[in-house]
């Protein structure tokens, strides 16, 4: 049905995750996959937490802009960050960081904010969708286990929800799970049909 509907736009998803590939498909969207190399991952300081995702997912999709002009090209980028309060959880830089991540998560509520922009020749839209998840207190053990095998290197806050360490370890959560995947695919969707 939205494959039919969004027929007259190539469409590209700017991102390297495995993850958010398979929630497009599995949403029905014909994509290709943009291969330009990202960008720096640098946002200013004072921003909000909600500001950070939007503002890294328009700074991914601003080096498209130029390929979009007078085509019918139509660009999904991402960003996904985990945040304790004010403290914002990137991607861990080794296996200490990741532990060190994930023993500041236990025990606690986090926000996991993604950011979407859609960029046409036209017009770009940016929103983002915020889900709160509980983990339980994890032992040291199940840290190391899970970091060890899952080598979570690629995801912000440290952790896959659909792996290991969410079976054992998440408690509760308001919102889409799918954005805690990755991308928020209910509001990108109807964000889709509105583009």
């Amino acid at each position: 049905m939205i494959s039919e509907i969004l027929s007259e736009y190539e469409i590209i998803l700017a991102s390297k995750s495995p993850r958010r590939a398979q929630l497009l498909r599995e949403l029905g969207v014909q994509f290709t996959i943009g291969n330009k190399e990202g960008v720096e991952e640098v946002f200013p300081e004072g921003l909000s937490n909600v500001e950070v995702a939007k503002y890294l997912s328009e700074l991914k999709a601003s080096i498209y802009e130029n390929d979009v002009v007078d085509t019918n090209k139509l660009v999904i980028t991402s960003d996904t960050i985990v945040c304790l309060g004010n403290e914002v959880l990137g991607k861990p830089g080794d296996k200490a960081h990741a532990i060190e991540m994930l023993s500041k998560l236990s025990g606690k509520q986090h926000s996991v904010i993604t950011g979407v922009t859609i960029l046409g020749s036209n017009k770009k839209t940016t929103f983002s969708v915020e889900t709160k998840v509980n983990f339980k207190d994890l032992t040291i053990d199940e840290i190391e286990y899970y970091v060890d095998h899952y080598k979570p290197y690629d995801k912000a806050g440290a952790y896959g929800i659909q792996e290991w360490i969410g079976m054992i370890g998440i408690e509760k959560i308001e919102g889409s799970y799918f954005n805690v995947v990755g991308l928020p695919v209910k509001k990108l969707y109807s964000e889709l049909l509105k583009f």
